[in-house]
């Protein structure tokens, strides 16, 4: 079986910039081998592995990220177990802007 799929991103900053690549790290605590990892976004399959690298982020990559760890014990029985949710929201420039400086695009990363 697997359990405590935990999603690690990379920077671990809360704040990302625009360009940034952000890369997010999909690993459990409990787990027979083999372990497939597939990549969600806003619910949607969007890639397969333990890491999930976004380069040049921007306001498309934007969305709800969560990770789905898969074994199946004895060829039969499939367990599966989901990360938390990742939220990924990247403004752009200007967007609720009252005056002041906003450094381009930036993006924010929260767990919900």
């Amino acid at each position: 079986p697997v359990a405590n799929a935990t999603v690690t991103p990379g920077p671990p900053a809360h704040q990302v910039r625009a360009g940034d690549p952000v890369t997010l790290r999909c690993s459990v605590q409990v787990g027979s081998a083999p372990v497939t990892f597939t990549w969600l976004r806003d619910g949607r399959e969007l890639a397969q592995g333990p890491l999930l690298e976004l380069e040049d982020i921007d306001v498309g990559h934007s969305g709800t990220y969560q990770c789905v760890a898969t074994n199946r014990l004895d060829g039969h029985r499939v367990f599966r177990a989901l990360s938390p949710e990742l939220a990924l929201e990247v403004t752009p420039r200007g967007h609720g802007d009252k005056g002041g400086v906003t450094p381009g695009l930036y993006g924010g990363l929260r767990l919900l």
